[in-house]
């Protein structure tokens, strides 16, 4: 269990940190739909600090796991929030794109509490 957990969690912060490294840098793919949502350009960095702190979060967990449980706990809180902007923006096409972000971490979540 403790193997699947590294893993998982080491690939869920890769994937959420380079989606963090992505609205940071503000790429096309990212912010497009931001802007299609109406999510105002002023929430954008302190959006992508919460995935980017969300993802370092999952990897400090390995060594203080409480940090780890945190974590976890906000990313998917986070892209709970997203998957609802999504259905409030009335583009149900794209509510699975949060949810493909938040099933990694809330498997590293259920992997880390089996601890």
């Amino acid at each position: 269990m403790n193997i699947a957990y590294y893993i998982v969690g080491a690939l869920a912060a890769l994937w959420i940190g380079f989606s963090g490294y992505s609205l940071f840098n503000k790429s096309d793919f990212v912010v497009e739909p931001l802007r299609t949502y109406g999510v105002p350009r002023s929430w954008w960095n302190p959006l992508a600090l919460a995935k980017s702190a969300g993802a370092l979060g999952l990897i400090a967990g390995f060594f203080v796991p409480p940090i780890g449980i945190a974590a976890a706990i906000g990313l998917i809180l986070y892209f709970l929030g997203a998957a609802a902007t999504t259905i409030r923006a009335h583009s149900y096409s794209t509510t699975v794109f949060p949810v493909l972000y938040l099933i990694p971490a809330a498997a590293t979540l259920a992997l880390q509490l089996a601890r």
